[in-house]
């Protein structure tokens, strides 16, 4: 498979709750897969990570070249495409001197994002775009399996 485009959404319910983790890829317009998982116990970032890491695995799966992906998250778009060199030049501290949260996940994440050749998009959460919306949807359906 040539190119295949992703959208993500993560969220969590109280920050740190019960969150979830969403992805949906897509070949040509055409649903490819979609998947989704959650937490009892997470945080918004966490899960926005999450999704982004699960939806790259499964690119690596359909041996994917190229990538379009996109998030409703700043976090993710700017860690991974500005942030993440400081980091790593600081040795893993922010630029306050601070640990890098979520460190193992960023780690992941680079590594993943290194086998794709990677379109990174930020598109508004709740904005009526299709498949961020059909993520937000399966976000707040893995939430309900920890509140009920």
């Amino acid at each position: 498979m040539e190119k295949i485009d992703i959208f993500t959404d993560g969220g969590c319910s109280g920050n740190p709750g019960p969150g979830g983790w969403a992805f949906v890829a897509l070949d040509n317009g055409n649903l490819l897969s979609y998947s989704s998982g959650g937490d009892a116990q997470t945080t918004n970032n966490k899960m926005e990570l999450t999704a982004v890491i699960r939806a790259l695995e499964t690119c690596q799966v359909l041996e994917a070249k190229q990538v379009c992906l996109s998030t409703d998250s700043q976090y993710v778009k700017n860690g991974i495409t500005t942030w993440i060199h400081n980091w790593k030049r600081n040795g893993w501290k922010t630029a306050s001197k601070d640990p890098v949260k979520n460190k193992e996940l960023w780690e992941e994440l680079d590594s993943l994002s290194k086998v794709f050749d990677i379109k990174w998009v930020w598109v508004k959460g709740h904005a009526g775009i299709k498949y961020n919306e059909m993520c937000d949807s399966l976000v707040r359906k893995e939430m309900e399996k920890f509140t009920k």
